[in-house]
């Protein structure tokens, strides 16, 4: 785990060199039953809300909708309508976060995730699995109304 964290870092610190402002994306994609859709990442540790950077040459939109496709084998049937942008000053001084939210989607058939994707799942908001990070947890309480929207991830 030392040793993936390291790669993160080291990753992340050529990532700022690169592309000195970071753009990312996150979503809420919920079932029929209201059940949110969580991802665990091989290379991090915690379930998080699916998503990923924005890539060059698309919109944020764009990237969102690639993401739960590539990280949950979810094909989104409408433009995911944003909630949210959010500093996340704990990756970096340069990281945003924008937050959407998922509407009508189908499975893909024959789903597989990638290397990046440990497992996703569905889970009622009151049943979060252990490892549910803070930020995701935070999201949640925001949509659900329970607290004020904070501008930091």
């Amino acid at each position: 785990m030392r040793f993936e964290k390291l790669m993160v870092r080291i990753l992340h610190g050529v990532h700022v060199v690169a592309r000195p402002m970071t753009l990312g994306v996150r979503g809420f994609v919920f079932d029929d039953a209201g059940r949110i859709c969580l991802v665990r990442h091989t290379y991090v540790s915690g379930w998080y809300l699916p998503g990923g950077g924005v890539d060059p040459g698309e919109t944020a939109a764009e990237a969102m909708t690639r993401e739960v496709r590539e990280e949950a084998g979810i094909v989104l049937s409408d433009e995911p309508e944003l909630v949210s942008a959010h500093f996340n000053r704990n990756a970096s001084n340069r990281d945003h976060v924008l937050l959407y939210r998922c509407g009508a989607f189908r499975r893909e058939a024959n789903y597989k995730p990638g290397a990046e994707i440990a497992e996703m799942g569905f889970f009622a908001p009151g049943e979060l699995p252990d490892g549910t990070t803070n930020a995701t947890r935070r999201r949640l309480a925001e949509l659900a109304g329970e607290t004020t929207r904070d501008p930091y991830w």
